[in-house]
């Protein structure tokens, strides 16, 4: 027998076995689950005839639950007994846009009902939560799209309200969010977390080292600042400054090292050219001798100089 033919066969026994499980359950008074029966009453109205197509749906993960039980239109909208009656007049009991919506908590109850645990563990009480966002705001449930496969359109939806972290993206010094090597959500889990800046590990520190993990030591020679939040010298949205740094050095520097060794005057405008020209300000840098200033293991690294 060819390949071909097989299939064939293959099908043919398939669709056989399938109609004598049907008629089985026929015979025998099985009853399809509710939920499903009263899909088929949605589907007459909402074909993608009278309003937006929505046959997607039966083809995404909102069709069925985890469990296997059907989901579908009463999964998320309720039984909606008095719609069922009155489709003109009645909205459903859970209505997620327009005029009739619901409140941000009802209709994040609904997706809450079977999103929780894991990365939503957190929602309740969160920034997002706080600032009366519904789940629908970012998540479109009526197409066959899965959002999070998508880093970059996730990064757009943010900078839809943080219109200063997207700017901030497009400074000279900058991770690589609109190349699309980045995205928001590898430092943020936008459905809460234990931090402030819902970042998606326990600090920033964790967060960074994700990436850059040279920089988590331990070392011999440490660099307090270092050990404590990166944030202290770098920007993590973007800067005008090399390396996201929140100031130049030896600005930088001098916010701490101000009167210790030699760098005792404190360098300023008065050190540019015009006025007394300060070589550590004309093609000299700290980092030029001290280049491991995230911490050193050198025995002779104290100065974090090698």
């Amino acid at each position: 027998m060819s390949s071909s033919s097989g299939a064939r066969f293959s099908d043919l026994a398939c669709y056989l076995v399938l109609s004598g499980l049907l008629l089985v359950a026929g015979l025998s008074g099985l009853a399809m689950p509710a939920a499903a029966d009263q899909d088929g009453d949605c589907i007459l109205c909402h074909d993608g005839t009278l309003d937006e197509p929505l046959n997607a749906s039966w083809h995404v993960m909102h069709s069925t639950r985890a469990s296997g039980e059907a989901a579908g239109c009463v999964g998320c909208h309720g039984a909606s007994a008095d719609h069922l009656d009155d489709p003109i007049e009645k909205a459903p009991d859970v209505v997620f846009n327009g005029e009739n919506a619901n409140s941000a908590e009802a209709q994040n109850g609904a997706c809450l009902a079977c999103h929780q645990g894991n990365l939503h563990t957190w929602w309740a009480g969160s920034g997002h939560d706080d600032a009366g966002l519904t789940c629908t705001g970012c998540h479109e449930m009526h197409v066959a799209y899965n959002l999070t496969a998508d880093r970059e359109a996730t990064s757009g939806l943010c900078y839809g309200c943080h219109t200063q972290v997207r700017a901030a993206a497009k400074l000279r010094s900058r991770h690589p969010i609109e190349e699309g090597r980045t995205a928001c959500v590898d430092c943020h889990n936008p459905h809460g977390s234990s931090t402030e800046a819902m970042l998606a590990e326990p600090t920033l520190n964790d967060n960074c080292y994700g990436c850059h993990a040279e920089k988590r030591g331990p070392y011999l020679f440490e660099h307090a600042p270092v050990t404590e939040d990166c944030s202290h010298c770098h920007e993590p949205h973007g800067s005008v400054n090399a390396a996201l740094l929140t100031a130049r050095t030896p600005f930088l520097c001098q916010q701490c090292h101000s009167a210790a060794f030699h760098p005792s005057l404190p360098a300023g405008g008065s050190g540019l050219p015009g006025a007394a020209p300060n070589q550590n300000l004309l093609g000299k840098d700290c980092l030029n001798c001290h280049s491991q200033v995230h911490g050193s293991n050198h025995p002779s690294g104290g100065r974090m100089t090698r």
